[in-house]
């Protein structure tokens, strides 16, 4: 556990070292507080005062927070595979990739520390944006439950990206071509989900299959445990083949 998380300090400090994470964190929170003042302002100059006197009316949360933490996910699929190109597939094409495959510590060790060091980042970023409806906070009532579910359902969204992107990155020594295929992979899940709406009675399987299925359960103020079971057994998944491909990696040398 201490050289997991030597890794992943090191993974950490070293996507802050270049202008990657710090410029990935500036342009998607500017994207995000746009939409977040937008939506802010639509609710209050035409849907607040609409919905005036209806009962069980949407409130703040539905209709500005949940909007924020989806737009978070949309945004980030795109800008994940940016950040995981860079794990194994640079340091492939760099040739470090060997020597980090022959130190004194298990395949385990390195994929999980390079995994952890990026959702570190990704926790950064999911508390930046937190900042945002928890400003709300001073001026109105949130319904904490679904700032809670919402916060944790972009977390695992985030987190399975991540794990795709890793062992999509440990295939391939050309960081462009680990970033292309990832980003095909969450786009033809999120497609998927739009398949499944669109086709009606029979596409349960469609859906469930997809990302973006289960995250808006959790925009929903839903907690319901085959949610977490999903994304818990595709990260689960994806480090496994991560780990399977460097493992033959080492053999073969």
């Amino acid at each position: 556990m201490n050289m997991i998380w030597i890794i992943a300090s090191t993974e950490f400090r070293r996507l802050f070292m270049s202008p990657l994470a710090w410029s990935v964190l500036a342009v998607v929170q500017f994207i995000l507080a746009w939409v977040f003042l937008l939506g802010l302002n639509e609710y209050v100059t035409q849907i607040q005062p609409a919905m005036v006197g209806r009962e069980n009316a949407p409130g703040l949360s539905d209709l500005v927070v949940s909007a924020l933490y989806l737009w978070a996910g949309v945004i980030m699929l795109a800008v994940m595979p940016v950040l995981t190109m860079r794990l194994l597939a640079e340091e492939r094409m760099n040739q470090t990739l060997a020597l980090l495959t022959t130190a004194p510590i298990s395949i385990s060790q390195i994929v999980l520390g390079k995994y952890v060091g990026l959702l570190l980042l990704i926790m950064t970023m999911i508390a930046m944006l937190t900042l945002m409806p928890l400003s709300l906070s001073l001026g109105t009532d949130l319904d904490w439950g679904k700032l809670a579910a919402a916060i944790l359902g972009l977390f695992l969204l985030l987190a399975s990206f991540a794990a795709a992107g890793l062992f999509l990155s440990s295939l391939t020594r050309q960081p462009i071509i680990a970033a292309v295929s990832t980003f095909g992979l969450l786009l033809f899940l999120m497609v998927l989900y739009i398949s499944g709406n669109s086709q009606g009675a029979g596409s349960e399987l469609f859906i469930y299959l997809s990302h973006f299925g289960h995250f808006l359960s959790f925009l929903e103020g839903l907690f319901d445990s085959s949610d977490l079971m999903y994304y818990l057994l595709f990260i689960i998944s994806f480090l496994l083949l991560t780990i399977r491909k460097l493992d033959n990696e080492r053999l073969q040398r």
